[in-house]
């Protein structure tokens, strides 16, 4: 597990309180915004096609208003689901926009560092752009491989290093203070995985690019989907106008054929618990799902 060092030597370290003051507040705001989101979340969802597993038990980590609980009881209808995340009022979305006959969701409001299920109760995880919001990636993937079966699949997309690197390169010539998350790259992901006991671990990343008019629209679409800045090196302060006058100021250098891009490193990942008996295989080995090595693709939505 990694060890977390004082505030003060960790700017990009996440306010977990402010994490979920934030999402509660943008839950009747998020799906309007989170077009990028589902996107994505659809993309994720292709890498369970090849999969060959039937799960009893399927935990969606990060369920936010709940845009992923439809493909999961379509694709496993015999499933009992749970949908977790860290803001009551994401839940309230997600179980008030859900019509279920039978066999309805479990809404659990908790932190994925410390998830409140039991050992081996669970056959697969999927997360959906959650695990950028965790500050310990070893005791998530812990917690995540102390519930899920023997046998059992983690499958999950997170945002990569270069996401918004033309918001942080602008703010970083306007002041010091931390205005963006630092997210994980694929090695540090895949290195916490194995450290956690997971096998079979095999990593993809794409880039997708968002073109928008002016500065001002990606900011307030970050702000509808609850993507403050939660960082305890965050300036504590009100931003006066001479500082959002500077920070477009610099994000124009980055203008192309008349559009201001916002650039997403997105990370697929997915894993396996060890079964007993086997030997966990190499990732060229995984069950038949192919290995990406490719570079990452550009793609403009």
């Amino acid at each position: 597990m990694s060890e977390i060092r004082a505030e003060a030597d960790l700017p990009w370290l996440l306010d977990k309180a402010l994490v979920r003051k934030a999402f509660e507040c943008a839950a009747s705001s998020y799906d309007g915004a989170a077009y990028l989101q589902r996107e994505i979340g659809a993309r994720l969802f292709e890498h369970l096609d090849p999969v060959l597993l039937q799960p009893e038990r399927v935990l969606d980590l990060g369920t936010g208003t709940g845009a992923g609980l439809a493909e999961l009881k379509r694709r496993y209808p015999r499933a009992s689901i749970f949908a977790l995340d860290l803001a009551v009022a994401m839940l309230q979305q997600a179980r008030n926009k859900q019509r279920w006959p039978w066999r309805r969701p479990a809404y659990v409001c908790a932190d994925a560092e410390a998830l409140p299920l039991a050992a081996d109760s669970v056959d697969l995880i999927l997360s959906n752009l959650t695990i950028q919001w965790c500050n310990d990636l070893g005791r998530l993937f812990a917690e995540c491989a102390r519930v899920l079966r023997p046998g059992g699949l983690i499958l999950f997309s997170t945002f990569g290093p270069d996401t918004l690197a033309e918001l942080r390169a602008s703010w970083e010539a306007v002041d010091e203070y931390s205005h963006v998350n630092r997210f994980a790259d694929m090695h540090e992901l895949g290195d916490a995985l194995v450290g956690s006991g997971f096998g079979d671990v095999v990593m993809d990343r794409e880039q997708i690019t968002v073109q928008y008019s002016d500065l001002r629209f990606l900011l307030r679409e970050l702000k509808a989907i609850g993507a403050h800045n939660v960082t305890t090196g965050r300036n504590r302060g009100l931003y006066g106008r001479a500082r959002l006058l500077g920070l477009e100021e610099h994000y124009e250098q980055f203008r192309h054929q008349g559009k201001l891009p916002a650039s997403y490193e997105v990370v697929y990942g997915h894993a396996w618990c060890a079964e007993p008996g086997r030997e966990l295989a190499t990732a060229s080995q995984l069950r038949g799902i192919p290995v990406n090595r490719a570079p990452a693709t550009k793609k403009t939505l």
